[in-house]
């Protein structure tokens, strides 16, 4: 199985990229989106100036437990720059979901509580609202990471869009929104609520 079909297997298809969109990325921006990949692992991320994001990251099922997505982690972290990602809402039925936020949580992400982001999936046509974790070596706050978050979506998400898709994604500050006064949750909360209460 190649890479991009291991992704599709495991990402639900409103948050897939196509593959020629991602082989696009690959080869026009070579200098800033990579992929790492290795027999158990993807992962494909961007790199800029000031921060990073984390495209996609598949650990396989068989070799989980293995301190994989740590070593990964690791890598991006040793070059010292803020670390951005994109995950589904917590859904405490999913088991998947709560081990991904654990991870998440274990390797010090934080929840950007302050930032809105829903985009229609060019897949499906319905919006899909996901949540912002990052993690910082130099205490960014929530602002300055909806700031890089807006150039990626600009720079990766929506690089040649109606080229390959035959239609656009919604501009920026359509899909993207920043409110210190948000009413949100902080997921990691949420999480250790859940616990406390199967604890108890």
């Amino acid at each position: 199985m190649n890479w991009y079909e291991k992704l599709k297997q495991y990402f639900p298809v409103e948050e897939m990229k196509s593959k020629q969109h991602m082989e696009l990325l690959l080869k026009e921006k070579g200098d800033v989106y990579y992929k790492d990949e290795g027999p158990h692992h993807v992962l494909m991320y961007a790199e800029f100036p000031t921060f990073l994001f984390i495209d996609y990251v598949y650990v396989s099922t068989e070799s989980r437990g293995q301190g994989i997505g740590h070593k990964l982690i690791e890598k991006l972290k040793k070059k010292n720059k803020p670390i951005i990602l994109e995950v589904e809402p917590y859904d405490y039925q999913d088991s998947d979901s709560t081990k991904r936020l654990r991870f998440y949580q274990r390797e010090g992400f934080k929840h950007a509580v302050s930032i809105g982001y829903t985009r229609k999936s060019l897949a499906t046509d319905e919006a899909n609202s996901l949540e912002i974790l990052y993690w910082s070596p130099t205490g960014e706050n929530e602002e300055e990471i909806y700031e890089q978050m807006k150039r990626m979506y600009e720079d990766i998400h929506t690089y040649k869009d109606e080229e390959i898709y035959g239609k656009s994604y919604q501009p920026v500050d359509e899909v993207l929104t920043y409110d210190g006064d948000r009413e949100a949750t902080d997921i990691f909360d949420v999480l250790d609520k859940q616990q406390e209460e199967k604890n108890k």
